[in-house]
């Protein structure tokens, strides 16, 4: 329930009007909300396609929020996992999702804020019962430093990774027994890529520009559905516009405010531009997470830059909210 409860009263809190209504009246509101019969489970919801926002923070100690991650729910069941920031194994287990259940991991980027929490996950291998095939997906590391998701996970669990306890998992499969697949997807380049197909959900990916990190988009469709995860990007590519087109929802990270420049404006897009994709991807919702120090306070703001071009729902992200399609 409170996870319900929870999406209820952000949606409140996010509607243009909601500064106008006495605080009284929400807070009776939020009252009956709890009291009242909804269940006491921890799903975003029995029925249908929901995602549930394990982090919405932007990798800051001191903002009171997980790093990124997202879990993709269709009745009741976890399909996949996008990002593994910081503290969002945590929410996995109060979420009341199973990891047996994951088809996917994908990776935005092979950087700290997405990945930290990798190797919490893969230690499922000592207490978990999954007993299939995990699939991992993520930048191919392009030209950069920066790791492909087939080094990032020799590095967490090969023969010489950092985790001698997590040896094993990458080598070939042997029967009842948990083992991970790597798949890297190219960072480089304006070609979409779609070879991840199931018969629960397709995926597709295209790069975005980060600055020098390498950095992917992916779009999930399922149930006539599709959510599309574009994460940090600055825009300069102008490939999200057509990538999100038509989208249920399409999830950006809202980590700078209208007001930067330099350095900033290299990895972000400026909440006007994410409100001119959005329109241009005629997408249905857009919500913002990655929120840093930086934009928390300045919601207000953002939203008059965002509304300039965009006139669908825009949704500040929380930890622990629940956002149904």
């Amino acid at each position: 329930m409170r996870s319900t409860v929870m999406r209820l009263s952000a949606r409140l809190i996010n509607l243009p009007s909601f500064n106008k209504w006495p605080a009284a009246i929400f807070l009776i509101l939020l009252t009956v909300l709890s009291s009242s019969t909804f269940g006491e489970s921890r799903h975003c919801g029995e029925t249908g396609i929901w995602v549930e926002i394990l982090g919405a923070g932007g990798g800051e100690l001191n903002d009171n929020q997980r790093s990124p991650s997202f879990l993709i729910w269709r009745d009741n069941r976890a399909l996949a996992l996008v990002d593994a920031g910081a503290g969002s194994s945590v929410a996995f287990d109060q979420s009341g999702a199973k990891f047996e259940d994951l088809e996917a991991i994908l990776l935005t980027q092979n950087s700290a804020k997405q990945t930290s929490d990798l190797p919490a996950y893969l230690t499922f291998k000592h207490t978990g019962d999954r007993k299939t095939w995990l699939t991992i997906l993520g930048p191919d590391g392009g030209e950069s430093s920066y790791p492909s998701t087939e080094d990032l996970l020799q590095r967490i669990a090969g023969p010489n990774g950092v985790y001698p306890s997590l040896s094993g998992l990458l080598s070939e499969r042997k029967l009842n027994q948990f083992k991970v697949r790597a798949v890297p997807v190219p960072s480089l380049g304006n070609r979409i890529w779609a070879k991840f197909r199931r018969a629960s959900f397709k995926l597709s990916a295209v790069a975005v520009n980060h600055g020098e990190i390498p950095a992917i988009a992916w779009r999930v469709e399922l149930a006539g559905q599709s959510i599309v995860f574009a994460g940090a990007f600055n825009n300069d590519k102008d490939v999200i516009r057509d990538f999100a087109k038509n989208a249920d929802a399409l999830i950006v990270e809202h980590s700078i405010p209208e007001v930067s420049r330099g350095r900033l404006r290299e990895l972000y897009a400026l909440p006007s531009e994410l409100g001119k994709v959005a329109s241009q991807a005629d997408a249905r919702m857009l919500i913002l997470v990655g929120r840093t120090n930086r934009t928390r306070g300045r919601e207000s703001l953002s939203r008059q830059a965002i509304e300039k071009n965009y006139d669908g729902p825009v949704l500040f992200g929380n930890d622990e909210e629940c956002w149904g399609l």
